[in-house]
């Protein structure tokens, strides 16, 4: 143990020594992407799909994609090799500018030079391997490698619940994520050979994995722990004096009170972003120090140049300028209006059975603004208000929807959370949400086996009577979607994404998005195209709070309760010392320069 803190503090001293080199180097990365390159792969994916009529991206037109439009994939591949391409650029700038600023070489011109030199040797062949790569090193990127561009690409969150709900998917899950972690430490060092060493990839793959061999991780692998674990306590332990200062001042006069949130909140943005840059500058000389040892010095440490303070101070002012101006509006509540709640398939804290009558009963006491529901197509062309394919979780009979008519259907009980009801009519359901005056937002559901004329069907039953309930229709297939919109322009239909990765572009009224891919500058494009953003399913506070924070127009949950006490204590009167602390939970998650 003593071996690793002497290490750690050895790393943290070369942090100290050269601090200015290195905020001006993570930081510089950071705004690179959030400016330029995040915001040119959206408006070239979303020009790309523009270009062929393509509105969007899902497992459901990726067949139409491929065999009928062979330049948008070709463009989408280009694209996908680019990325790549800035990617490693981007890491060997991290690490090229590592090495430089510690052996007291750095300069921008030098950086640029020895980076394009590493570009110079990637071959085509590489780019496959490449991609692998980063795949399994994603889950190190916030750790190891802080590059913004990379920590972009997610798993939806809905995945991952999906694959938690069978024991057997779960086991899947598990084994996956072993499997990827072992690989990701073993082959942590291939980027550090390709670029120190211009290793081929596929040479430096098998030389991470030799390096790595006979437990020779470990080394690097505790450090790493003991350096999470010191930044999370001394983040920690950051953030309970700031909140406990501010809640002194909060004692004195509104306007003292007010000038000192602004400046604990913008010293708590300014401290965090430091402790960032620290942790990603020890971890790197952690994990390269297998290849090359930093702890040495090399030169005698020079100060930093004239041109050096320049920047740095040209680049505080800047970022501080809007850091201060941006708390002062939040500080204020500017701008804060309360998002739609909307009851995930009409049950809250599982009070009921999901898509019930008497669920969604109990769940309007708790006034949601919009009861989400679904609703298939019955054998005998009908709809039934039903979410899954197969009625065999909540029933126990194997069957589809299309294999039973409404009549068969609305005799079964279905179970959950300890209750039963009767599977419901769309009519039954309808009425009963009339009768209540409760808003529905409906959920089309499509499969392969749905007639023809299913669309038309509804429309013709149901349209005008949802357009006078004020209800909204949201579906995953977008020809539900472009469908009703033609038939019925009238109607409030919502394109349900589960991934966020271009430029909202659709005739829908609006959008319903997962939550955990669902950015500020998503919804401030549909917003300046006047359409709603809606995110799901978000079950918890802190989450819940980053989407208010990030302005989304509803939420879909299915703890309403505490989606209604999550928004009284955000948007309610509360001091100072609360909003920083909802600024601390909510904006870790929502990223670099969004407000």
């Amino acid at each position: 143990m003593k071996a690793i803190w002497r290490n750690l503090c050895q790393y943290s001293k070369n942090f100290w020594q050269h601090w200015i080199s290195f905020i001006i180097l993570f930081v510089g990365i950071d705004l690179a992407n959030q400016l330029i390159f995040i915001p040119l792969f959206r408006l070239a994916t979303t020009y790309i799909l523009q270009a062929g009529g393509i509105p969007f991206i899902s497992y459901q037109n990726i067949g139409i994609l491929v065999t009928q439009h062979t330049m948008v994939v070709i463009g989408l591949l280009v694209e996908l090799v680019l990325l790549l391409l800035v990617i490693y650029w981007q890491f060997a700038c991290l690490l090229l500018g590592l090495r430089l600023i510690l052996g007291n070489q750095i300069s921008f011109k030098r950086l640029m030079k020895e980076s394009w030199l590493v570009m110079q040797n990637i071959r085509p062949g590489s780019l496959p391997l490449m991609l692998l790569y980063f795949v399994l090193v994603l889950p190190f990127v916030d750790l190891v490698f802080r590059t913004p561009l990379l920590s972009k690409v997610q798993i939806p969150e809905f995945i991952f619940d999906f694959m938690t709900r069978s024991n057997v998917l779960l086991a899947g899950l598990l084994i996956f994520y072993v499997i990827i972690t072992i690989l990701g430490i073993r082959l942590i060092l291939t980027l550090p050979l390709m670029i120190y060493q211009r290793y081929r990839t596929r040479d430096a793959l098998v030389e991470s994995w030799r390096l790595t061999q006979k437990l020779k991780w470990w080394q690097y692998v505790k450090r790493l722990i003991v350096l999470g674990i010191v930044t999370t306590v001394s983040l920690g332990l950051f953030y309970l004096l700031i909140y406990g200062l501010q809640t002194v001042m909060d004692l004195f006069p509104g306007k003292i009170a007010f000038g000192m949130a602004i400046f604990n909140l913008t010293l708590v943005q300014v401290i965090s972003e430091l402790l960032t840059i620290w942790t990603g500058t020890i971890a790197l000389q952690v994990v390269i120090s297998l290849i090359d040892d930093f702890s040495a010095d090399k030169e005698q440490v020079r100060g930093s140049s004239w041109y050096g303070w320049t920047f740095f101070t040209l680049l505080a002012i800047f970022a501080g300028g809007l850091i201060v101006v941006n708390n002062y509006y939040y500080l204020k509540g500017s701008g804060l209006t309360r998002p739609v709640t909307i009851s995930h398939r009409g049950v809250a804290e599982e009070n009921g059975v999901q898509n019930t009558i008497p669920a969604m009963k109990k769940t309007h006491r708790l006034q949601p603004t919009y009861v989400e529901m679904d609703i298939h197509e019955t054998k005998d062309h009908q709809f039934v208000v039903l979410h899954d394919e197969n009625l065999k979780k909540l029933t126990g009979i194997n069957k589809t929807p299309h294999e039973l008519t409404l009549a068969q259907l609305t005799k079964l009980t279905a179970r959950e959370n300890g209750h039963r009801a009767k599977i419901a009519s769309f009519d039954q359901y309808l009425n009963a949400a009339e009768k209540l005056h409760q808003k529905l937002l409906i959920e089309v559901k499509t499969t392969p086996a749905d007639s023809k004329g299913m669309l038309k069907r509804f429309n013709r039953q149901y349209g005008n009577r949802i357009i006078q309930d004020h209800d909204l229709v949201h579906s995953l297939d977008y020809r539900v979607v472009t469908g009703l919109k033609q038939l019925n322009p009238k109607l409030k239909v919502l394109h349900i994404q589960p991934y966020n990765f271009s430029y909202p572009q659709s005739i829908a009224d609006g959008y319903s998005m997962e939550y955990s891919t669902l950015n500020f500058e998503f919804i401030q494009q549909a917003h300046h195209q006047k359409d709603m953003v809606y995110s799901w399913t978000v079950n918890d506070a802190d989450v819940m709070k980053q989407m208010m924070y990030n302005h989304v127009d509803g939420i879909i949950t299915d703890n309403l309760g505490e989606l209604n006490s999550t928004i009284d204590d955000y948007l309610g009167s509360q001091s100072y010392a609360n909003r920083i602390l909802n600024f601390i939970l909510a904006v870790p998650s929502s990223g670099g320069l969004e407000p």
